[in-house]
C-alpha cells in the first residue's frame, strides 16, 4: 500500500469535512446555491494560480479528450450544492456519511463491472458486508 497516497487521501477527506461545515454556514448567510457558487469560484481561483505557477501539463490537450471526461466539474458542482443544502438541515457528519456511502456504492459498481477504468474488482462477501455496515451507520447517524 502506498502510505503517502493514503495519508494524502485522509487529508483530502479532512478537507471535505471542513469544507462541508464551512459551506453550510456560508449557505445560511447567502443561500445554498449562492454559497455553492462562491465556494466553487474561490476554489477555481486557487486552481488557476496553482496552474499558472506549478502546472506542467498541456491544458490545450483538453480539446482532444472524450467529452464525457469533462463532466467531473459538473459533478463536483452538484456535490457542493447538495452539501451546502444538506449540512444546515442534517449536520456535517450525517451529510458526509451519506456522501461517503454514495461514493462507496457507486465506486463498488464501477469496480465490479470495470466501468470507466477497465479494472474489474468483483463484489465479494467482504465488500457486501462493508456496504451493509455503511448503510447501518448511515441509519444510526440519521436516526435521532
Amino acid at each position: 500500500m502506498n502510505w503517502l497516497m493514503t495519508a494524502l487521501a485522509l487529508l483530502g477527506g479532512a478537507c471535505i469535512g471542513l469544507q462541508a461545515g464551512i459551506n453550510g454556514q456560508l449557505s445560511k448567510k447567502i443561500g445554498a446555491l449562492e454559497g455553492a457558487f462562491v465556494s466553487f469560484s474561490v476554489g477555481t481561483l486557487l486552481l488557476l494560480f496553482a496552474l499558472i505557477f506549478l502546472g506542467q501539463g498541456n491544458l490545450l490537450s483538453v480539446q482532444s479528450v472524450p467529452k464525457w471526461q469533462l463532466t467531473g466539474g459538473l459533478l463536483g458542482a452538484v456535490y457542493i450544492f447538495i452539501a451546502t443544502l444538506a449540512v444546515p438541515k442534517i449536520g456535517v457528519a450525517t451529510t458526509l456519511l451519506a456522501v461517503v456511502t454514495g461514493q462507496i456504492l457507486t465506486s463498488t459498481v464501477i469496480d465490479h463491472f470495470g466501468l470507466i477504468t477497465g479494472n474489474q474488482i468483483p463484489l465479494d462477501g467482504k465488500r457486501l458486508t462493508a456496504l451493509l455496515l455503511l448503510a447501518l451507520a448511515l441509519y444510526l447517524f440519521y436516526k435521532r
